[in-house]
């Protein structure tokens, strides 16, 4: 089998410093494709990756939101060729479980990685992140983890679809089930939370209300589609989404910030019968630091980007959930 050297991003080990390594990559197997990675988005799942927080399989080559050129092919490789523009998938679902079945592909149980692993010079096998492993020069995935794109279009907004766009837009249509008409609530406005923005609008949603702290993700959300905005330092995110749906709260809230308070003011910031979507960082739910093990318990095994609570009660209220975040609690 031949082989190829390149370099790429490791974490060792939980809560060391990330290295540059060398990276013995394999000839492409049954069902698999080389991609040289032209751009790399920088996600807070990958610092889950290094603190431990996904899994113990380290040591882990990471990277996931990423764009590239199909270099080689392995046998029975019909979806991609050599020199396609593609943006890389975290799964390639099979098409035939259940899930897949139903016409949830997102749900797949039965998905595909690469046939055969990366490894360091001394044979250490590495565990790519979310099946893809893209701070490197190049990777090796499995074909359908490739999506072929406009070759005209920039690798860094392609990119941006493989993870960011792709959990926010998820997280109204999917997760969330944005129906026409419907209220939504998007609190933090980063890439997912402004991907969610516009899934919402896509959706049909007849009022779509963004909260954030920093007034230039606002407008970012206005023109995403956002038909209200809240500045959450100037006014409290639960009071305020419910002045705006008569009293009673959003239809749809999802949290795209993932931290304790805001998890709360999107449980209560939702209508009593409606929905609240956590979208990423659900492993940090928990406390500050090192991911706590019953937030752990919260992830589905099937996707640690998002969560549902669906019709939850909202009595006995949690305390201090109606109080704005002291200023500086949100980060970038």
């Amino acid at each position: 089998m031949e082989t190829e050297t390149v370099r790429g991003l490791v974490a060792m080990s939980q809560g060391a410093p990330v290295t540059l390594k060398e990276i013995v990559l394999p000839d492409p197997g049954p069902g698999d494709a080389v991609v040289r990675i032209l751009t790399c988005g920088v996600c807070h799942t990958d610092l889950h990756y290094r603190d431990g927080g996904i899994n113990d399989d380290f040591p882990f080559l990471l990277g996931h939101e990423a764009a590239g050129i199909v270099e080689r092919i392995g046998d029975a490789v019909t979806d991609v060729s050599p020199g396609d523009f593609v943006v890389l998938n975290w799964r390639a679902v099979c098409g035939t479980c259940r899930a897949c079945r139903r016409g949830e592909p997102q749900y797949c149980f039965a998905t595909f990685n690469a046939s055969r692993p990366m490894t360091l010079t001394d044979g250490t096998e590495l565990t790519p992140a979310l099946g893809i492993g893209a701070f490197a020069e190049k990777t090796l995935v499995h074909s359908g983890q490739c999506t072929k794109v406009d070759p005209e279009a920039r690798p860094a907004a392609v990119g941006l679809l493989g993870c960011g766009v792709m959990a926010g837009l998820g997280a109204a249509i999917n997760t969330g089930d944005v129906r026409r008409g419907e209220s939504v609530a998007v609190i933090g406005c980063g890439g997912v939370g402004c991907a969610a923005v516009a899934g919402a609008a896509l959706a049909g949603a007849g009022r779509v209300i963004a909260v954030d702290r920093d007034e230039r993700k606002l407008r970012w959300a206005r023109d995403l589609g956002a038909t209200d905005v809240v500045d959450g330092r100037k006014q409290d995110p639960v009071t305020a989404i419910r002045a705006l749906t008569e009293g009673f709260g959003a239809d749809v809230v999802i949290d795209a910030v993932g931290l304790p308070e805001t998890w709360e003011q999107a449980f209560y910031a939702r209508d009593l019968a409606g929905t609240a979507v956590l979208a990423g960082r659900s492993t940090h739910l928990g406390r500050e630091g090192a991911p706590d093990p019953a937030a752990r318990r919260l992830q589905s095994w099937w996707f640690p980007e998002i969560e549902l609570v669906r019709g939850l009660p909202a009595q006995p209220r949690l305390p201090g959930a109606r109080r704005s975040l002291p200023p500086g609690a949100v980060g970038p």
